[in-house]
């Protein structure tokens, strides 16, 4: 008989939970941090790439950060891949040296931050939903072809489902964590 691989689902679930930490690394709470410049991706030598795969990323003082970038001529795209990131980052170049004031945070901006955040969070749990549906339709396919009887089709389904629930139910609470993180004044 064939068997679902319930160890690979709960991979690729966990997968989104961790791109979703990733994503919050980005995301400003008013504190300096070179992760918060991690899901910016630069246009240059024809191709996009992640900005620390063309610069150093460094926190010289807790409300600035500073983007060493290697080659001189992706300063410009470096200033512009900040400055239209949906951070709200207003980057200075010196040279090749790009300054990033972090501002304070206003409570508009927080709101527009928490707001972000629940996106991301949406985007994780649809991520999660796929990985279910997709496994949904495998044990069906699996029924179907007779490799599998409908005893342990519903078996496996219930194991999905507890899976799924489980790893939402993380996303929540990453989301709930991040937001009590950006409303800290």
């Amino acid at each position: 008989m064939a068997e679902l691989d319930l160890a690979d689902i709960e991979r690729r679930m966990g997968g989104a939970v961790e791109a979703l930490r990733s994503e919050f690394a980005g995301l400003r709470t008013g504190r300096a941090s070179a992760s918060l410049l991690d899901p910016i991706v630069v246009d240059c030598y024809g191709s996009q790439m992640p900005l620390n795969q063309v610069a150093s990323v460094n926190v010289p003082e807790p409300r600035m950060l500073t983007v060493q970038v290697w080659d001189k001529g992706n300063v410009q795209s470096v200033e512009k891949a900040i400055r239209s990131s949906n951070l709200g980052l207003n980057p200075a170049v010196d040279g090749q040296l790009v300054r990033v004031p972090i501002p304070e945070l206003t409570e508009e901006r927080r709101k527009e931050l928490g707001k972000v955040a629940a996106q991301y969070a949406e985007q994780a749990r649809v991520a999660v939903r796929n990985v279910r549906r997709h496994a949904m339709d495998e044990l069906k396919q699996l029924e179907r072809d007779h490799e599998m009887s409908k005893d342990e089709h519903h078996l496996y389904s219930e194991e999905v489902q507890t899976l799924t629930d489980g790893t939402i139910k993380t996303i929540d609470s990453v989301l709930e964590g991040k937001q009590k993180e950006i409303m800290q004044v």
